[in-house]
């Protein structure tokens, strides 16, 4: 009997370095080239099979959950807390449109999670959840005090953002230098004249 129970925690301590190694090969995929990256290039970047990462998260949506906090979320919730804590409306707002950008343009998964393109993964849902109500929060507050256009709504933002997203997804990447000026151009024309 004790032969046939000293290889089990082997096996558990296999499968957790697997799992380990499958999440830090999804992130490093995911970070450079979004959530679409075939799981095959994860799984072989783990050093495992593609079956190994269905086993162990139940295949890409399970994986996305288990990733996604490092992968988007953190660095997405910190632009949403640094956005709240600046004062001045249009400062807020205009902080949180450029930061957003700018991670949309570093970071493909963000892309990804906006254009929602795994709608069945829950923390991904919930990120897009979070932006629809920093969307409001700041559109409110950015006409109470007269900094946005009158006409400007919460959908509006969502859809300039979105609309960022897909020509990055699909179109031709553009220079670093043009896509912040247009960030400007975007900026200056839902600002009150």
């Amino acid at each position: 009997m004790a032969g046939a129970t000293a290889p089990e925690p082997r096996l558990r301590a296999d499968a957790e370095r697997n799992a380990e190694q499958i999440r830090r090969a999804a992130i490093d995929a995911f970070h450079g080239r979004g959530l679409t990256v075939p799981l095959e290039e994860v799984a072989k970047v783990a050093g495992v099979s593609k079956g190994t990462i269905f086993n162990r998260f139940g295949g890409r949506i399970g994986l996305i959950e288990a990733v996604i906090e490092e992968v988007v979320a953190t660095e997405l919730y910190a632009i949403m807390d640094r956005t709240r804590s600046i004062g001045e409306p249009g400062e807020r707002l205009r902080y949180y449109v450029t930061a957003v950008r700018d991670l949309q343009y570093r970071q493909p998964a963000l892309v990804d999670t906006m254009l929602q393109v795994y709608p069945d993964s829950e923390n991904l849902m919930a990120i897009c959840h979070a932006g629809t109500e920093i969307h409001e929060e700041l559109v409110t507050a950015g006409q109470s005090c007269g900094a946005l256009r009158p006409e400007f709504t919460a959908e509006d933002l969502q859809v300039l953002l979105h609309d960022s997203a897909l020509a990055l997804k699909h179109g031709t990447r553009p220079r670093r230098a043009d896509y912040d000026r247009r960030t400007t151009y975007l900026l200056d024309g839902i600002h009150a004249p």
